[in-house]
């Protein structure tokens, strides 16, 4: 239960989801958590959570397309644990107004690559500079499977999606000199309580994905593994958690 001790990681959208086990596995390892969400309400529980548990943890307020408050939320961060060694970009998604390119809202299109894509550029921006200085760290940037194989009906979401794919191999070529790593998940269907709350177990989804849809946990595994030295060789990689759905 030590595999993270003595790291500090920050992880966006740690509210809910993909983020808060994700944040909840890392700290679990040993690490101090820094808790970046939009609702601070929701940040905050997980803070409680982990310290309940022993753990060390702060939660910050945080718009990741916003720099000024980027910048902030990383400010924060670093007064309470002088480092970040493990930055995890869980933060985004698509909505319901999304579509096909020539249908959907574009209001929603920018919304989306502001959040998904340029939020990620931003913390990465911000945080980069800090892991350079200290020998190193670990980023995994949560992209989908809809980046990796063809898809419908939500093309904002896959567009952004797809820049951070390719932007994080773009960043692990840069920054491998100096000892950052850069690996980007792909998961497919995650059932977290906003998608569990739509999808219905008629859904064909269920069929694409032979080994079932996923839960949070199943990626926030991945994240803790990559994020540890066990992957200190590894970067620039692409890694699905899709239960099988790709290969359908």
């Amino acid at each position: 239960m030590d595999r993270l001790t003595g790291k500090i990681a920050l992880v966006t959208g740690a509210g809910n989801g993909i983020g808060k086990a994700t944040a909840l596995a890392l700290s679990r390892e040993g690490a101090g958590l820094i808790l970046a969400d939009c609702q601070l309400g929701h940040a905050g529980e997980v803070a409680a959570e982990i310290e309940r548990a022993g753990g060390k943890a702060l939660a910050v307020q945080v718009d990741v397309s916003d720099e000024a408050a980027v910048d902030a939320a990383v400010r924060s961060g670093l007064a309470r644990f002088r480092q970040i060694d493990v930055l995890v970009n869980s933060a985004g998604g698509g909505s319901t107004k999304d579509g096909p390119v020539t249908e959907l809202d574009l209001d929603e299109f920018w919304r989306t690559i502001r959040v998904d894509l340029f939020g990620t550029l931003l913390t990465c921006r911000r945080v980069i500079p800090e892991m350079v200085t200290s020998g190193g760290g670990s980023i995994i940037n949560i992209s989908s499977l809809r980046a990796i194989i063809g898809t419908h009906g939500a093309d904002a979401y896959t567009a952004s999606k797809g820049g951070v794919l390719t932007m994080s191999r773009a960043m692990a070529m840069q920054w491998a000199k100096h000892n950052v790593r850069v690996n980007v998940l792909a998961p497919g269907v995650v059932l977290t309580e906003r998608v569990a709350a739509f999808i219905r177990p008629d859904n064909p989804i269920y069929q694409k994905s032979l080994l079932g849809p996923s839960e949070p946990e199943d990626v926030a595994y991945l994240a803790l593994f990559l994020a540890s030295d066990e992957a200190r060789k590894i970067t620039g990689t692409v890694m699905r958690v899709d239960g099988g759905a790709s290969i359908y």
